[in-house]
């Protein structure tokens, strides 16, 4: 194994609820009655693109809503909430990350979110994770096509000069698993609260922590 690819800011921390609530958050502000219960919001983290969540919803209720308006006080919220909660790194991801870099190995974030989003997350989690901790770093500005098209995983392979034989992927949802097959790569899933009840067949396996030992002795045997 020559590096890990983590696909989004859900693998590294278990933020997905705190998304929820900005949302909901920014539906109050704008002067909106709705509010996405738990329930239907899992339903909609099959699709992605929190703007087009929105703008789909109101075509769903008959509304007309300025999504692009809504999704960016949403952002605001998220980022506000990242500042001020306790988020903490989930389960195993530390000490992989540490391994590792131990053995030389690269760590990537192939994520297609805000930079501001990236840089307020990694304030909050130091000194666990920092931002030196990565060799590659991609974010919105980077990638035009997100995912589950493959670019965001192509353009980091080419970046950090690796074969997607030699990578393992980490996603916690269908749309990043997708990208990362799409790309030729084994994709790990490591489903959030929120994500868990997916059906992660098309992954290689299903994990509810990170074992660095694990990992390579899945791409051994896979490789053999």
């Amino acid at each position: 194994m020559s590096a890990i690819l983590f696909g989004s800011i859900g693998t590294i921390s278990d933020t997905s609820e705190l998304q929820r609530q900005a949302f909901n958050q920014a539906f109050k502000a704008h002067g909106l009655d709705w509010c996405w219960h738990r329930e239907a919001y899992l339903i909609m983290l099959e699709k992605s693109g929190g703007q087009q969540r929105i703008a789909d919803y109101a075509r769903s209720i008959g509304q007309t809503v300025d999504a692009e308006s809504i999704y960016r006080s949403k952002s605001e919220f998220f980022q506000k909430s990242l500042t001020e909660s306790q988020i903490k790194p989930r389960l195993g991801v530390v000490e992989t990350i540490q391994n590792a870099k131990n053995q030389g190995l690269k760590i990537a974030f192939v994520t297609t979110t805000s930079q501001a989003n990236i840089s307020l997350l990694l304030e909050a989690l130091r000194p666990s994770i920092q931002v030196n901790d990565f060799d590659l770093i991609l974010n919105s500005t980077i990638i035009d096509r997100p995912k589950p098209d493959k670019a965001a995983y192509t353009f980091a392979l080419e970046r950090l000069g690796e074969k997607s034989d030699d990578c393992i992927a980490i996603e916690d949802n269908l749309i990043g698993v997708e990208a990362a097959i799409s790309a030729g790569l084994d994709c790990v899933a490591f489903p959030n609260q929120n994500t868990i009840h997916h059906d992660f067949t098309k992954a290689k396996c299903l994990v509810d922590k990170l074992d660095f030992n694990q990992l390579q002795k899945f791409l051994s045997s896979r490789i053999t």
